[in-house]
């Protein structure tokens, strides 16, 4: 037996409930946690929102739909994945992204190796509690500007809204 090994149990509700793209992001674990192996984070996403399309080259990304449907896109197409669906961004930079294009909320557990986007989040979201949603901040010059510094700290680029269409 080992008495080294650290077991994380993550309580349901528990976690870091952030505001971010207009979606309720819960990071149920995170880098902190796993010695910045992985990262997993619950993504409430409501109708129309998603983030932009993104590529993270040295993150390999997992999707799997709790609930609802979206719509993902990359570089080879679009495909609505619904409940009981996965998704895998390997490493390399695929550019990606999704949509809740339904009328009722989506709900995606998504899974980071090596952790690290989950900072993103932290730096960009605002705290929420359960089932609340904000708006999705006016890109002013000055929120662009820390959006693409955020970018280059953590090694991720954003494409215009309309790049995979």
């Amino acid at each position: 037996m080992n008495a080294d090994i650290n077991i994380n149990i993550i309580e349901e509700g528990s976690g870091k409930r952030l505001a971010v793209a207009g979606g309720n992001y819960r990071i149920i674990i995170s880098g902190e946690k796993t010695e910045n192996r992985f990262a997993v984070i619950e993504m409430t996403v409501p109708p129309n929102g998603g983030p932009p399309p993104h590529s993270h080259p040295n993150t390999h990304e997992t999707f799997y739909v709790l609930e609802g449907e979206v719509e993902f896109k990359t570089e080879k197409g679009k495909t609505v994945v619904s409940k009981g669906g996965f998704v895998e961004i390997p490493f390399g930079g695929a550019v990606h992204c999704f949509k809740n294009t339904s009328d009722s909320f989506a709900k995606l557990l998504c899974t980071v190796m090596p952790a690290g986007l989950e900072k993103i989040f932290e730096a960009i979201g605002q705290p929420v509690s359960e089932g609340e949603f904000l708006p999705v901040p006016e890109m002013t010059e000055e929120r662009k500007k820390f959006l693409q510094n955020l970018d280059e700290k953590f090694g991720q680029k954003t494409f215009p809204s309309d790049y995979l269409d």
